[in-house]
């Protein structure tokens, strides 16, 4: 073993054969590993002479291996399918005391981070990963166990489970609700800074379609602050920026602490639902099943109580 190193040609080579030969071309095999066709057609070039033939015949327009090539290329491909299958062993292993968990910034900020710990003192070996992202993680990717999501509960990269549906009404600080003069209906709210959030899911509900249930159309040009996240439209209104809508299920923490307020008491029940998927084609782990039961024993809880 101690002289394997010197039986072997240079590793960065063999690794532009191995793509070239798969492949069958010097140029994707180049794309294929970020540097340029010279460079690729240098390293086999450099093969070539230390084995002293050739390993490809250049033809017009393409390569064809040699016979001595394609006894090579089935070697070089057996050993680096083993190695990368090896590597995917450890790194699975590696993964298996890990939890990762994708959702989105308002759901992690306003209901799933403010409950984790009851979790992870139930379940202290797993180790808990939340990736929080507003742009949908694809959890057929190695790095996300399960994801949850708010929508219809029809994608194509997994199975989903019914986690809650919500209710949604207008909110703001206590403040703003005291320096104002008392708002009891929905046509009362339009006199006020109407705080938006550009949210590019069509299942989301804007104040257009919310007043639209009450037979009211929204200002034109309302002087309500635009965010760019549901989750700063939340942070606003705890600042006294004006009224925002409050989904319960998200805000019943922030209604519980006074943080926010509820005006009126309208509500509509929300088109979509949230829910927790999991990947149609990975292995299950035993904390994924864990944290769905979890999930599921949480969500029924009672929700805090928001007297308008």
């Amino acid at each position: 073993m101690t002289n394997l190193r010197k039986k072997l040609p240079p590793l960065t080579a063999l690794t532009a054969f191995e793509a070239a030969a798969r492949l069958a071309s010097f140029t994707r095999a180049a794309a294929e590993l970020g540097v340029t066709q010279a460079a690729v057609s240098r390293q086999i070039h450099l093969l070539e002479e230390d084995f002293g033939f050739p390993l490809f015949r250049r033809l017009h327009r393409r390569i064809e291996l040699t016979e001595k090539g394609r006894l090579l290329a089935t070697a070089t491909g057996d050993a680096f399918g083993l190695i990368a299958d090896t590597v995917a062993e450890l790194r699975a292993e590696r993964r298996d005391d890990e939890l990762a968990i994708s959702a989105t910034i308002s759901f992690s900020h306003f209901w799933l981070l403010p409950r984790i710990a009851v979790f992870s003192r139930a379940f202290p070996d797993v180790k808990l990963r939340i990736i929080t992202q507003d742009a949908m993680a694809s959890i057929d990717a190695d790095e996300v166990d399960l994801a949850i999501r708010y929508g219809t509960g029809i994608w194509p990269d997994g199975h989903a489970e019914l986690l809650f549906e919500d209710d949604i009404f207008p909110i703001c600080s206590a403040e703003y609700a005291q320096s104002h003069d008392p708002i009891r209906t929905p046509q009362d709210l339009i006199a006020h800074p109407l705080i938006s959030s550009d949210i590019g899911d069509p299942t989301w509900t804007g104040w257009d379609e919310w007043l639209a249930a009450f037979s009211i159309k929204a200002p034109k040009k309302g002087r309500g602050l635009r965010c760019s996240f549901y989750s700063e439209a939340i942070y606003a209104a705890m600042n006294g920026q004006g009224i925002a809508l409050g989904w319960h299920r998200l805000v019943a923490d922030l209604l519980q602490q006074n943080r926010l307020v509820r005006l009126t008491d309208a509500s509509i029940r929300t088109r979509a639902a949230y829910f927790v998927v999991v990947p149609a084609r990975k292995r299950s782990k035993d904390s994924v099943r864990q944290f769905i039961e979890w999930l599921r024993s949480v969500s029924l809880q009672p929700l805090v109580q928001s007297d308008p």
